[in-house]
């Protein structure tokens, strides 16, 4: 019979949680440990779930299912026409594996299609590119405002830096690590101390032990302990590291000198911190570096070779007992270890087994007192009579000099021949005793030259002269008793025999086989001029210059003589070699003009004037001889004999110099002899006429204010001289004054068609038009004129120059990069390029004007005016000074320089500046020549040009 449940019984059994939703966060089988992932099919295809599936084949699947799934179906596709759909391969316009028609052959069609759109869109970007620009640097700008960078935003601080001083620079503290500083003190303060362990491991370091242990144990590397009794005595064979059975030995820890090892360091460290009680020190600062010094150092491993060295030397010492060095070593060993007594012991025992070792007695004497030495040093002459250093170290142990004397005179009675006692001796005598030793000395040592030379110098001058006869007799190798001789001579006022004496001494040291170095003998000339001996020196020099020099290298080997001599400031040599070269080369004109800048430099004005007059008799052909005689003369206010200087001169050429009529009529001009001089330079251009001359006259009448004759003389030398460029441009700046602007523009037009490539020309027409207000005609003027004259550096300048005036800075900043461009190497581009940045970018700029043109001077103008206005001084001054070593023909540098100086500079610095710039006589530098040309300045002075030039230099900032 069946039994039926109940219903309610049913539920009863079901759990409560079956068919019901997982709470929030659930994960499966976490309470058991196990971790979720996830899997490809979780998360669906790498498809956008809004994208539309593309359409599939219709119709069954070749799996036989009716619909297969959608990617598959892709993928299937993708294979059968070889299209690659991956997302990577997508793009926006072109759709996948790139055009829509890129199966589809590329035609004519295509090709003027695809033209035309790029044309639309180039033309459609030129109309918004200024739009475009202007937005984008205006986003720029407003960005660089809003987010400054670092050193902008320092830019201000940065200048109040000039107004520190130096106290304050000096007051800034150092930086340095300031965390943790307290910890790190306290820290410093903690004392650890040392463990029993390391004071027993080190209380015996560096000893040995040679005692034999009473326990007479053995020691074996067995694992096991084994002990046996033999004798009454303990017998053990022990293991180390055995935890039982082991016995005591002399290496267990001894508690009595551990506690004394921890009382002494204990005392050492109360020691050092009662040195610093109450901020105040017990120490003596006086003593403190001399104990220190004393201290011998007791480490183990010093001890320990000290040890060792010992023994060596005790075996050498017992091996070979008459071995000096032995001893010498073993008693240093002691004096280094702070053995003294153990070291003259040792020392003293060497002198006993070898009586005649002068370096045992030389110790001996250095290890013991000078009370002790004396004794010693007796007893040591008597062993060694013939050592010169003992005879001499028991003089210097003297203190008396009579005692002294007698200790040398019974050396030289042991050894008389030693020349060393005999200076020795000589040196502590009057003169008078000192020539009577010297008579003794040459006797014994007729070989010592310097025997003989001392002794003529104490003898009178017959017998000096017979001194050295003997001299030469006993060493006829000698070339300095003849020196000596020819000095006496000349000191006696005997100067025709000093020539004979040098020529008579190279033939005996010739016949004796001597070599004749030729740079021996010149240093010999040198000698001969410092000992105020100059009629030796010239002999000296005009006997050995020739030897062994070639016929054709006999002028470029002499004038290198010169230089060196030059060098070494032997002037009287430099003159004796020019004197020879002149004899030798009457007629070269790099010899005389090496002569004359010697003589220009450092020579008085009576020899400069001497050479030019000499230079001029000889060889009169040459016009700078004479004009330099008459520049000479003027300068020194003899105006008179300059005159007459250029009338000899004018005689020799026939009146046909162009230069000395010039040099004529300057003198006139000079002295305000203006009639005299017109009338010059008429006389000038009947005689030489010259282009030349007609532009010097023209300016003359131009800077009197004669306008109308400066122009009649330009015209006439232009019919005359049409391609001669400057007439050009002292008729045209002639014009300007006269306010004639159409005559002046047609006088460059003129000059630029007869006279090609004269940029000049080109930048004063330039100037003409900017000054009238053609603007625009000025800048196709500067066009043409670049175009005519490619990559000119003088002609970007100005462009650059020209759009700053006019007040165009960006088209400015546009001509320097062409500029620059075109023209890389240009110093002037690079220095104005420098100060068109701004402050922040003139310093990468100057570094890029370095690389490109290192050595130029408008650079390094540049640069320098660059330090200056940074406040670095020392480094601007130094530029400054390279610019005008480099080229002080540069007018420029020196205004630069001279205004640096009337700042940061000394008085004697500016005076060496104005010196240096009126002996260069700078010409060039576009300010220097602007004021120097000017017709209210052509009678002004170099220095006063200098001065007018520098208050036009402003402080850079």
């Amino acid at each position: 019979m069946a039994t039926t449940i109940p219903g309610s019984l049913v539920n009863k059994t079901k759990k409560f949680f079956m068919g019901m939703p997982a709470p929030t966060g659930y994960v499966p089988g976490v309470g058991r440990g196990a971790t979720g992932f996830t899997t490809r099919s979780d998360i669906g295809p790498a498809r956008d779930p809004t994208e539309l599936p593309e359409a599939g084949p219709v119709g069954p699947s070749p799996q036989g299912s009716s619909s297969a799934p959608l990617a598959k179906r892709a993928r299937d596709n993708d294979d059968a026409d070889g299209e690659d759909l991956n997302e990577a391969n997508y793009d926006e316009f072109s759709g996948y594996s790139g055009s829509l028609f890129a199966k589809d052959p590329y035609d004519q069609e295509d090709e003027d299609a695809d033209r035309i759109y790029n044309e639309v869109d180039d033309r459609l970007d030129e109309r918004h590119k200024d739009r475009r620009e202007k937005k984008y640097k205006e986003l720029v700008e407003k960005f660089h405002k809003e987010r400054p960078k670092i050193q902008q935003g320092f830019s201000d601080l940065k200048r109040q830096l000039a107004e520190v001083t130096e106290d304050e620079w000096q007051a800034i503290p150092e930086v340095g690590d300031m965390r943790n500083k307290a910890k790190r003190n306290a820290r410093a303060e903690k004392f650890t101390p040392v463990p029993d362990s390391i004071i027993a491991m080190n209380m015996n370091y560096g000893q040995m032990n040679t005692s034999i242990d009473a326990n007479s144990g053995m020691t074996t590397p067995f694992s096991s302990g084994f002990m046996s009794v033999m004798g009454g005595g303990k017998s053990g064979i022990m293991t180390p590291g055995w935890k039982t059975g082991i016995q005591s030995t002399s290496n267990d820890l001894d508690l009595v000198k551990i506690g004394q090892a921890r009382n002494k360091i204990m005392d050492m460290q109360l020691t050092q911190v009662s040195d610093s009680v109450t901020g105040q020190t017990v120490v003596d600062p006086k003593g403190y570096l001399t104990d220190l010094q004393s201290i011998i150092p007791q480490m183990g491993g010093d001890l320990q070779d000290i040890k060792k060295a010992r023994m060596l030397l005790k075996s050498v010492r017992e091996t070979n007992p008459r071995h000096p060095p032995a001893w010498v070593a073993s008693a240093v060993l002691e004096e280094q270890a702070g053995k003294l007594q153990t070291a003259r012991n040792l020392i003293m025992e060497g002198c006993e087994k070898i009586k005649n070792s002068e370096e045992l007695w030389l110790h001996a004497i250095r290890l013991h007192p000078a009370d002790v030495g004396k004794a010693i040093v007796a007893n040591a002459v008597r062993s060694c009579p013939q050592s010169v250093r003992l005879w001499c170290k028991a003089s210097d142990l003297e203190q008396d000099i009579k005692d002294k004397k007698k200790v040398l005179r019974k050396a030289l009675e042991q050894i008389p021949s030693s020349v060393k006692l005999w200076k020795a001796a000589v040196e502590l005598e009057d003169p008078e005793d000192a020539r009577i030793l010297l008579t003794r000395a040459v006797e014994c040592c007729s070989s010592s030259t310097e025997m003989w030379l001392a002794l003529a110098r104490l003898e009178t001058y017959d017998n000096a002269r017979k001194v050295l006869n003997k001299a030469r007799v006993h060493i006829p190798t000698d070339r300095h008793i003849w020196l000596t001789a020819a000095r006496l001579e000349e000191t006696r006022g005997q100067k025709g025999m000093v020539d004979k004496i040098v020529s008579k001494a190279l033939n005996s040291l010739r016949t004796n086989q001597v070599e004749i170095n030729r740079d021996q003998w010149l240093k010999d000339a040198i000698d001969a001029e410092n000992a105020k001996c100059p009629i030796t020196c010239q002999a000296i020099i005009r006997n050995v210059i020739g030897l062994g020099v070639e016929d054709e290298d006999k002028r470029t080997t002499w004038l290198s003589d010169a230089e060196n001599f030059e060098k070494e400031n032997a002037f009287t040599c430099v003159r004796a070699v020019y004197a020879v070269a002149l004899k030798e080369f009457p007629r070269k004109k790099s010899v005389w003009d090496a002569a004359i800048n010697f003589e220009r430099e450092h020579g008085s004005l009576e020899d400069h004037e001497a050479i030019l007059l000499k230079a001029c008799e000889t060889v009169p052909e040459v016009e700078n001889y004479w004009l330099m005689l008459a520049k000479l003369r003027f300068i020194n206010k003899r105006i008179d004999e300059a005159r007459q200087t250029l009338k000899d001169a004018q005689s020799k050429h026939d009146h046909q110099s162009e230069k000395m009529w010039l040099a004529a009529t300057k003198i006139e001009i000079e002295t305000d002899q203006f009639d005299r001089a017109r009338a010059l330079f008429a006389e000038a251009r009947e005689k030489a006429p010259s282009a030349r001359v007609w532009m010097k006259n023209a300016r003359f009448e131009w800077c009197l204010g004669n306008l109308d004759e400066a122009k009649k003389l330009c015209q006439e030398c232009i019919e005359r001289y049409d391609n001669f460029y400057k007439i050009y441009l002292v008729l045209g700046q002639v014009l300007e004054q006269m306010h004639d602007v159409p005559g002046a523009r047609l006088a460059y037009t003129s000059g630029i068609r007869k006279c090609h490539g004269v940029i000049p020309l080109w930048i004063l027409l330039v100037r003409l038009e900017e000054s009238v207000g053609q603007v625009v005609k000025a800048r196709v003027d500067l066009e043409k004129a670049r175009l005519r004259n490619p990559k000119n550096e003088d002609l970007w300048l100005e462009s650059v120059r020209f759009e700053q005036r006019v007040g165009c800075p960006e088209m400015a900043k546009e001509r320097m990069s062409r500029a620059l461009q075109e023209c890389e190497g240009s110093g002037k581009l690079w220095a104005e390029a420098i100060w068109m940045e701004g402050p922040h970018g003139r310093r990468a700029k100057s570094i890029d004007a370095l690389k490109k043109c290192e050595h130029n001077p408008h650079v390094l103008i540049a640069a320098a005016r660059l330090f200056w206005s940074e406040r670095k001084i020392k480094k601007a001054r130094d530029w400054f000074q390279k610019a005008v070593n480099l080229d002080p023909d540069n007018g420029d540098a020196f205004a630069n320089f001279l205004a640096f100086e009337q700042i940061h500079g000394k008085d004697e610095d500016r005076k060496a500046v104005t010196k240096k710039c009126i002996s260069s006589e700078p010409r060039y530098g576009d300010l220097w020549q602007a004021i120097a040309k000017d017709p209210a300045n052509w009678r002004k002075s170099t220095e006063e040009i200098l001065l007018l030039t520098t208050n036009k230099i402003s402080v850079p900032t």
